[in-house]
């Protein structure tokens, strides 16, 4: 077997300017049966983030070179690309471009920790069908599930650690830290290992940061409005705490690895300007973006599948 010789991270994708969005917003529902209002209100979102951009590309990029200076530490160097379901770089042009750069193998990483449908099935149909299109792509071998690594946990729990430590130690038996993902429809959700990914990950996560109690809730849901989707939604449980007599919020977007839009604008906007009605003090952790030992646990699975 050919040794793996490069490292393709794959993920949603996002605009990186203003003129992007629609175009972006249309490739994202391509096939998809969303209405122009909805688009409209998305696209609202990303016009509010500065620079009527998404910083998911970004971010995506400072984790591929955090995992380029780790593979090289580690003594294992090897060239790493992003590839992106969405936008630009799409995943047949980093494709064509490593096939272009001579490399046979790579090892792929699905930047989702929780998998279902939609956040795993779905990258690694598209890597198919843009390697079918490239022709002579490099063969990807994927990493396997990673929601509940030790370093995916230990970086959550880091920033957990750093929203509790705004918030007066006085204060701490009345906080409430949440955990949310995106949600997803419950016949995704019962087909998968998604919402059991998702509950044994805050588990974990809550436990290293010393937390005894805490809370799940789903965010950023989309689609047809009849449709059962995981629940609580954030904005409901925002609601319910405000009544249990709640003072500080604390909510960790765990089921997303970059503070991209679906977190800067639901839970930083939408969700902080619900929770000043109810009384709530906002707290947000960051995502993990590229916090060292989420970097470092992409290297382990790099080198695991070498």
């Amino acid at each position: 077997m050919t040794a793996i010789d490069a490292v393709l991270l794959i993920a949603f994708g996002g605009p990186t300017a203003p003129e992007e969005i629609r175009p972006f917003l249309a490739q994202v529902s391509r096939g998809r049966r969303i209405s122009p209002e909805r688009l409209a209100e998305v696209a609202h979102h990303y016009e509010r983030m500065p620079g009527g951009r998404s910083p998911l590309s970004e971010l995506t990029e400072r984790q591929a070179a955090g995992l380029r200076q780790a593979l090289a530490r580690a003594g294992r160097p090897l060239p790493v690309f992003v590839g992106m379901r969405n936008w630009h770089p799409f995943l047949r042009e980093t494709l064509a471009a490593m096939a272009a750069a001579g490399h046979r193998r790579a090892a792929g990483v699905i930047l989702s920790p929780f998998r279902s449908e939609a956040s795993w099935e779905r990258y690694m149909k598209d890597v198919a069908e843009a390697s079918r299109e490239v022709g002579a792509a490099p063969e990807v071998t994927f990493a396997p599930s990673w929601g509940r690594h030790p370093g995916f946990v230990a970086a959550a729990a880091d920033c957990v650690r750093a929203a509790l430590d705004e918030i007066p130690a006085a204060d701490r038996a009345e906080t409430a830290l949440v955990f949310t993902a995106h949600s997803v429809p419950r016949a995704m959700a019962e087909a998968s290992s998604y919402a059991d990914d998702f509950g044994a990950a805050a588990q974990a996560v809550a436990a290293a940061a010393g937390v005894e109690g805490w809370s799940l809730a789903y965010q950023s849901r989309s689609g047809n409005p009849d449709d059962p989707w995981l629940e609580p939604d954030i904005g409901h449980l925002v609601q319910q705490l405000a009544v249990a007599g709640t003072r500080h919020l604390v909510v960790m977007p765990l089921g997303f690895v970059c503070d991209h839009v679906e977190v800067l604008y639901d839970l930083d906007i939408e969700a902080r300007a619900l929770a000043a009605e109810n009384g709530l003090a906002f707290h947000r952790a960051s995502a993990v973006n590229d916090h060292p030992q989420f970097v470092a646990m992409l290297a382990d699975l790099v080198q695991r599948a070498c």
